[in-house]
């Protein structure tokens, strides 16, 4: 989340909205979302409803959920999906910066 922390108004300047969602319980998402002053909007989902929807991987040996990242257009369809391997695999904020200005094309 540090590296979309650090490109945040890159992404508010092409008109995107980040959404993180996470698997802890709204009172842990929200008090962690507090401590670190995260400027985008975060959904818990300690029912894994969004998991489920979008295919995201749980590996236990891994502690939990692997990343994921999907950008969805503004008609909701999923444009780009990357399902991470661990969570060193996470593509650099200028590849979806470039996916969204293409889109815009």
């Amino acid at each position: 989340m540090a590296q979309l922390r650090q490109d945040y108004e890159k992404f508010q300047e092409s008109g995107t909205m980040i959404v993180v969602v996470g698997p802890e319980d709204a009172e842990a998402f929200a008090s962690y979302w507090q401590n670190n002053d995260l400027p985008f909007v975060g959904l818990p989902d300690p029912k894994h409803s969004v998991l489920k929807l979008y295919g995201q991987e749980i590996k236990l040996f891994k502690l939990g959920r692997m990343p994921a990242q999907v950008l969805v257009d503004k008609s909701g369809i999923a444009r780009f999906v990357h399902y991470g391997h661990d969570m060193s695999d996470i593509p650099p904020d200028g590849e979806i910066l470039d996916l969204i200005a293409s889109l815009e094309q």
